[in-house]
């Protein structure tokens, strides 16, 4: 069809409806859709066509008795096509036909008058439904046509209505909608950047920035009071389902707060987009849970709270009985630092040997060296266990008595190093609570995490890094411990979870200067490397920095699990692979040493 033509066609016969709009209170009025041919089919001489759009789909039905030539066209039409029709909406039963309860637009069709061919297709390499077993490359590489399917789609109208009711929120409450650099200074020691030479200053390059964390807090001392943008972050990470080399994060920064005003704004964010993106109310304030309870009794600082199946510390028991006769126990506890946790799986689930097996072998690949076990028999002995001839027997009930067990449950227990007992227990929790079918479906819990450590310590460098990030302000009176017992303080973070998910993370900052001088000394960062990396956010602390604080939400991850997603590719429009490749325009591709010359770099990587 020429330019011209759909111009005609366009402004005669304009669009009144979109196709998942008409009901049967349009019954008689003639209207104008426009759509792509999702399915066509003949009966009793008649064709029908399902128009479909971003809205859904409209019957349409083309007479013979109505017009012979149309009828006839309407034969020619494929899958994919792109037309436009006129016509009036029928009523489907009037019409002698059967409503189809299942669309919005199922009790009525449109009786097709005319109709302009906007452009052909070639036969797409897969169908356009949902329910589709093509290979996730294909459907990549063709992103296009799987960006037409229903339900990707319906994903991404949910993550523009996020959007809108993001900006709309938070303007109300007073925050600019302001934006930072994506080329930064790279400053080394955080997630890996990617890095952008620059042809104007040879050798040197910029880097794309992983947060908007340093200009935030700058928008802060000069004075905007409330910041938030929508912004695309980039780390050049190794990727697997729930990663992508550039990310979307909600991004929010307040001066004057504290942590109970970010969490009330923030929850009246939440309260706000699940209403809007799933008709959800949810009850707030949400709960808050300490980080030291959540890896208590969850093994994991972002905890699914919607089931039980939670771990129990048997560190102190073991200890009042000197291990209680288990050599295992023993050399734990006299290991400074280590624990002993136990997670009970309920008779009704027990598993079998063979299960047992596979459990051990789930573990270790989570990083432990075995999994100890325990089924407790009809008189609370031990059984299928390598500690059951040598634990004694007032250890054993204790046990049983702290993990709750009862005849025919079953104890899986971890030794070591609280992360990796927690990493381990924590991961098969999950797990058997996905195996046994424990989560409700439909249940939303939400919850914050506060209370984290300010230092992650590592035993063997002895060394303490940033948990969150080195700008994080320790709770008021950990600021003497800072230089003599690092591993004690505690930070003024938050978590925000759902549903065993970390959706957002954020912190009150450091804004007095000698403060973070001591944070840095305690990260082992002399004041000469300190200046080199954040000498101008230092600076800038020194010149009236106001109490501020803030939070980033990941828009990707938040947006997955209002959609029910599985995967973050499946609400990023044009996802990159596990490998940081583009299958529909295959990039990254080699640049040519011309252009390599004139950014004054040549690459090292062996021709092929």
């Amino acid at each position: 069809m020429s330019h011209a033509s759909t111009m005609a066609w366009l402004e005669a016969h304009p669009r009144t409806h979109h196709n998942n709009e008409l009901t049967r209170a349009d019954v008689g009025r003639v209207v104008s859709l426009t759509g792509w041919v999702h399915s066509f089919r003949d009966h009793g001489g008649r064709r029908w066509v399902d128009l479909r759009d971003r809205n859904g789909l409209t019957q349409l039905v083309f007479k013979p008795e109505v017009d012979s030539a149309l009828h006839e066209s309407a034969h020619e039409l494929r899958g994919e096509w792109v037309i436009g029709i006129t016509g009036k909406v029928l009523d489907r039963t009037e019409s002698g036909g059967s409503p189809n309860p299942k669309l919005k637009t199922g009790e009525i069709e449109v009786e097709v008058s005319a109709m302009e061919i906007f452009n052909r297709a070639l036969t797409p390499p897969f169908l356009i439904e949902d329910d589709i077993d093509t290979a996730e490359e294909k459907r990549l590489k063709y992103r296009y046509l799987d960006l037409r399917r229903p339900q990707l789609q319906k994903n991404f109208l949910l993550r523009s209505r996020v959007n809108g009711v993001t900006r709309s929120y938070l303007e109300r409450n007073g925050f600019l909608e302001l934006e930072t650099p994506y080329m930064v200074k790279y400053t080394p020691g955080g997630a890996r950047n990617f890095l952008v030479p620059s042809r104007l200053n040879p050798g040197n390059f910029y880097a794309l920035a992983e947060s908007p964390q340093l200009y935030k807090q700058l928008f802060m001392v000069s004075g905007f009071d409330r910041y938030f943008q929508i912004v695309k972050c980039f780390r050049d990470e190794d990727l697997r389902g729930d990663r992508q080399p550039e990310f979307t994060q909600i991004d929010i920064e307040l001066s004057f707060p504290t942590e109970k005003l970010v969490r009330t704004l923030i929850e009246g964010l939440i309260k706000e987009v699940f209403k809007a993106a799933l008709d959800v109310d949810l009850p707030v304030p949400l709960p808050v849970m300490p980080y030291d309870e959540a890896m208590g009794r969850y093994g994991s600082d972002k905890p699914d709270t919607r089931f039980g199946l939670e771990l129990t510390d048997l560190t102190e028991v073991c200890r009042k009985h000197d291990g209680g006769g288990v050599p295992l126990f023993k050399s734990t506890l006299g290991t400074k630092g280590h624990i002993i946790k136990a997670l009970r799986i309920p008779a009704a689930h027990a598993p079998s040997r063979t299960e047992l097996d596979k459990l051990e072998g789930d573990a270790k690949a989570l990083g432990a060296a075995g999994l100890g076990r325990a089924k407790v028999d009809q008189g609370g002995a031990w059984t299928q266990s390598p500690f059951a001839k040598t634990v004694s027997e007032a250890l054993r009930q204790d046990l049983n008595a702290a993990c709750g067990a009862v005849p025919g449950d079953v104890i899986l227990l971890q030794f070591g190093r609280p992360k990796i007992v927690n990493t381990v227990l924590g991961g098969l929790r999950l797990m058997l609570g996905k195996k046994f079918n424990l989560v409700p479906a439909g249940k939303w819990n939400l919850l914050w995490v506060d209370d984290f450590p300010l230092f992650e310590h590592d035993p063997e460098t002895d060394t303490y890094a940033a948990a969150h990030h080195p700008f994080t302000c320790p709770k008021p009176g950990h600021e003497d411990l800072l230089l003599t017992s690092p591993g004690e303080v505690r930070a003024r973070a938050y978590d925000l979870v759902i549903n065993g998910n970390e959706i957002g993370g954020g912190s009150i900052r450091i804004s007095d200067s000698d403060v973070q001088a001591q944070v840095f000394k305690a990260m082992g960062i002399s004041e000469e490397e300190a200046n080199h990396k954040f000498g101008f956010l230092l600076e800038a602390l020194k010149y009236g920095a106001p109490p501020h604080g803030g939070l980033a939400i990941g828009m990707d991850r938040l947006c997955m699990l209002l959609c029910g997603a599985e995967s973050l590719r499946d609400v990023i429009p044009f996802p990159k692979t596990q490998h940081g490749t583009c299958l529909m325009t295959s990039a990254p591709v080699p640049a040519g040493d011309k252009q390599l010359a004139e950014l004054f770099i040549r690459s090292t990587a062996k021709k092929e």
